[in-house]
């Protein structure tokens, strides 16, 4: 800056010594804030004593290990199918009504039932053709047909099982098991054999308990 006169001169200066004034104090401030610093950092030292290492203690900290996770689902699903298996040790023999017909009603299910099944009062909407399988593929058919038809609402449903004349000594082993079979499902209500157009010994008329 350059002085026109003793007034610009004087201005100057004054300029100058403001300058100055303002940091001085500036540079006293941060003086001023340094030294508080400080004594903080000293009163924490001196309140917390002197900091030692802690020893090695040789241990090896070791994560915890994740738990495996609890296969629910599974679980759940096992639970279903074994709720829902069929034995062939079971004998229904002692369950099913004594008459050339061979039919079976559930306890509390009244007589007149197994009457209209057989009158044919019901008509049927699904049949499961078990003829020619072998037992464990029968067992396991029939058990799916009857689940899914319960699941659809069905209510009256044929099974055919064969009259056996194609086994050895020409005994109707398959029979006597879907008898059995039948018997071991909650579904079912009552069956009887079915009327020689539908089937006659080979086959039987099966009733569903009604959707909930």
């Amino acid at each position: 800056m350059k002085a026109r006169s003793l007034q610009d001169l004087q201005a100057i200066r004054k300029q100058v010594a403001e300058r100055e004034r303002i940091a001085r104090e500036e540079a006293a401030a941060r003086a001023a804030e340094k030294k508080r610093t400080e004594a903080e950092k000293n009163l924490f030292q001196r309140a917390t004593g002197p900091v030692h290492k802690l020893r090695e203690h040789g241990k090896v900290h070791h994560p915890p290990e994740p738990v495996a996770p609890v296969p629910a689902q599974r679980q759940l699903d096992d639970q279903r199918v074994l709720k829902e298996s069929i034995s062939d040790e079971f004998d229904a023999s002692t369950l099913l009504e004594v008459d050339e017909a061979l039919s079976f009603r559930r306890p509390g299910v009244g007589i007149d039932v197994t009457r209209k099944l057989r009158r044919g009062h019901w008509s049927i909407q699904a049949e499961i053709d078990l003829h020619g399988l072998r037992t464990d593929d029968a067992r396991e058919a029939l058990a799916d047909f009857i689940r899914e038809a319960a699941r659809q609402g069905l209510r009256c449903l044929r099974v055919v099982h064969g009259k056996g004349l194609g086994s050895p000594g020409k005994t109707p082993v398959l029979k006597g098991k879907v008898h059995g079979w039948l018997v071991q499902k909650n579904e079912v209500m009552a069956f009887v054999q079915a009327r020689g157009d539908e089937g006659g010994a080979g086959a039987l008329v099966v009733l569903l308990r009604p959707a909930a």
